[in-house]
């Protein structure tokens, strides 16, 4: 039995993007959300890949595919971010560029937290259940980790350092591991300094082919930088260097940080990199990759320098077979008793958030109190949130806010997209009624307050909202519906998405209680939540 045959589910396909153009070719970005600083591992035919998940929680997604195209989201490794303060939001904190690994019949995935240290858990399905974090390494700047077990069995782990907690960044550390991944055996000595051609060195995966080992590694920045590969016969160097992949004559900017797979028969080499774009994140794109005089090239060479570029369109990979369309799940009927795999909270969630009760099928979120000092939602943990999952996009829900004991100032309840700018939609009570209303921050995290753009009176507690997000600046425009979804009217005023710290923006839910002095109580019922073109 597969690993994968524990996960079998029906496969949701996304209205708003496919990867798979169904004639035998597929079409960049392979994942178009922001699964940002990718792994990826290869167990017999299964692929499974893992990303950056920060504070949001849980963490560490899992998804599975077996032809590098077609991807699934099967899991979430990591309930909760360690560390106390990740009960409050800690945006860009947390969860940084984790490594997949498969040893001795156990999955393995590494991360740094740059205030805390390297951290491990594993697993024997990566489905999960995963242990729960071992703390490998403490120390402010460890970051990147990546272990390498060798032909000998003697264990290693490669890690690259935060300049903004060690003091010092571009550079790349070697240890010793212990065979069980679970601490490191020495200090630790350099092995690349990409201070005099590749600043910004980081991000590093050790591999082990033909006798060399291979150190894969981006450089040059998030947006603006290339691949770096290094190669030496001595794990410890001295380390030959060389650019395999950058964005050439192409659109596709900052292709590098990611994985060499290879194909079950080992016939083929692919690589799986991020393209960092703004409030839509960093999204995922597939690399044809071969090897010329034992050096990796990555993507099209049309020079045959050695320095590829990425591909827009491309044969998909040989795997034997042909599987069915499968993308992460995006819609949420909210039909059972658990949220859907593609939903995380703004920090280590709480059971008093939410409820999703048997039979009722809709998830009912309470107004939770905003933190006393709050000035508006960046500091707010219960935002119940998901990645943009394409650069077009259409999000529609239908809420209903109830008020208990009369109490209905300051409880709202809505859709918003988050970043460092936000906007939303929401349902509120007046003395003269329940209105919706269009809200603007700008700079959340300075603290700036919210802003009415437009608000409007409903007939009642119930309303379908909207927004609909387009073009490259991510434009979002807010409607909502009174008659059941059969018409909507536009409200406000057109808002730009910004990205997060280190992430894309997101759109989701929230309901919350804005004077927390008060009487608690109030919620909001949410039946569905659904992305269309």
């Amino acid at each position: 039995m597969s690993h994968a045959a524990t996960t079998t589910s029906k496969t949701p396909v996304s209205a708003v993007w496919v990867a798979d153009q169904g004639n035998g070719t597929y079409k960049n970005p392979v994942l178009n959300a922001d699964y940002s600083d990718p792994d990826v591992v290869r167990v017999g035919s299964d692929y499974y890949l893992t990303a950056s998940s920060f504070n949001a929680s849980p963490g560490l997604p899992i998804l599975h595919s077996k032809d590098l195209v077609n991807w699934r989201l099967i899991a979430n490794a990591l309930p909760r971010v360690p560390n106390a303060m990740f009960d409050t939001p800690q945006h860009g904190f947390g969860v940084w560029a984790p490594c997949f690994r498969y040893h001795a019949k156990q999955f393995y995935i590494f991360w740094g937290d740059p205030d805390f240290g390297i951290y491990m858990i594993k697993a024997p399905n990566p489905a999960g259940p995963w242990s729960s974090p071992v703390l490998v390494q403490g120390g402010k700047g460890l970051i990147d980790p990546a272990p390498f077990w060798d032909d000998n069995g003697q264990a290693y782990l490669v890690h690259a350092w935060a300049g903004s907690r060690a003091g010092v960044n571009s550079l790349l550390t070697l240890h010793r591991l212990s065979p069980d991944g679970t601490r490191l055996l020495d200090e630790g000595r350099n092995v690349y300094s990409g201070h005099d051609s590749n600043h910004t060195t980081e991000g590093p995966k050790l591999y082990k082919r033909n006798g060399y080992y291979y150190i894969f590694a981006p450089a040059g920045g998030v947006a603006t930088g290339w691949q770096l590969v290094l190669r030496s016969k001595d794990l410890y160097g001295p380390y030959e260097e060389r650019v395999v992949l950058d964005q050439g004559k192409t659109n596709i900017n900052g292709p590098h940080q990611g994985a060499w797979v290879t194909t079950p028969n080992g016939q083929e080499d692919w690589f799986l990199h991020f393209q960092d774009r703004g409030a839509y994140g960093r999204v995922l794109h597939l690399q044809p990759m071969r090897w010329k005089n034992d050096w990796p090239v990555i993507g099209e060479d049309p020079d045959s320098d050695g320095k590829g570029q990425p591909v827009l369109t491309y044969r998909k990979p040989n795997v034997g077979h042909t599987y069915a369309l499968g993308t992460p799940p995006e819609n949420d009927e909210f039909n059972s008793d658990t949220l859907g795999q593609q939903w995380q909270w703004q920090a280590n969630a709480r059971v008093t958030w939410s409820a999703l009760l048997r039979g009722q099928g809709f998830l009912r979120l309470f107004a939770v109190p905003v933190p006393k000092d709050a000035t508006n939602l960046w500091p707010v943990p219960n935002l119940l949130l998901q990645k943009f999952p394409a650069a077009d996009f259409t999000a529609t829900t239908k809420v209903k806010l109830t008020l208990e004991w009369d109490v209905w100032q300051g409880k709202k309840a809505g859709l918003l997209i988050v970043g460092n700018d936000y906007a939303y939609l929401a349902v509120t009570k007046q003395a003269e009624g329940y209105r919706v209303a269009q809200m603007r921050c700008r700079d959340a995290p300075s603290g700036t307050p919210e802003q009415v753009v437009a608000e409007q009176p409903l007939p009642g507690a119930e309303v379908q909202l909207r927004v609909q997000v387009s073009g490259p600046e991510a434009t979002c425009r807010f409607s909502y519906s009174t008659d059941d979804g059969a018409s909507f009217r536009p409200i406000g005023e057109p808002f730009v998405a910004k990205p997060d710290k280190w992430t894309g923006a997101k759109v989701g839910l929230f309901c919350a209680g804005t004077q927390p002095e008060r009487r608690i109580g109030g919620y909001a019922d949410v039946d569905w939540f659904r992305i269309t073109p």
